[in-house]
């Protein structure tokens, strides 16, 4: 997809992922190696009560889900940075998710004819549909046809 693809209030659902507890343990153990990700017994001693995928695996793991979409194909130049993050309930073994995305912005830039920027809002959900993470993106995103920047466009 490229810039003139979207539309604000679009929305894009990605296929469904189960995290595993092996997967949880496994990941923890080379990127967040804190005890409520890689062990049961202090897990469960902890405010979690049992063991929780780190939130940096939630994050990787469902963005491949993302990318898997397609909407990035194509036209996507990655992304300046996510905004707004929030881990807010924890995911545990056998929990699947899959993530919503909404279009909430669209802009071209001011300097650059070749792109555009696509804000759009992440909600990850388990398969009781409650919001576990979201966060917000700017994506850039190339333009099928660059023409002449719009003024006053941010660049």
């Amino acid at each position: 997809m490229y810039f003139e693809d979207f539309q604000v209030g679009d929305v894009f659902t990605t296929a469904a992922v189960t995290l595993t507890e092996a997967a949880i343990i496994d990941f923890a153990q080379r990127y967040d190696p804190q005890p409520f990700h890689i062990d049961n017994s202090a897990a469960s001693e902890s405010v979690y009560g049992g063991l929780i995928a780190s939130g940096w695996h939630v994050l990787s793991l469902t963005f491949a889900e993302i990318v898997r979409t397609g909407i990035f194909d194509g036209g996507g130049q990655g992304s300046p940075g996510i905004d707004a993050l929030r881990w807010l309930k924890p995911v545990r073994p056998g929990d699947t998710l899959h993530v919503e995305l909404t279009v909430t912005d669209l802009r071209t830039s001011a300097t650059r004819s070749d792109r555009g920027y696509v804000t759009l809002a992440f909600e990850i959900l388990n398969q009781h549909d409650e919001t576990v993470t979201s966060y917000t993106a700017v994506e850039i995103m190339r333009r099928r046809h660059p023409g002449k920047a719009e003024p006053g466009a941010p660049g």
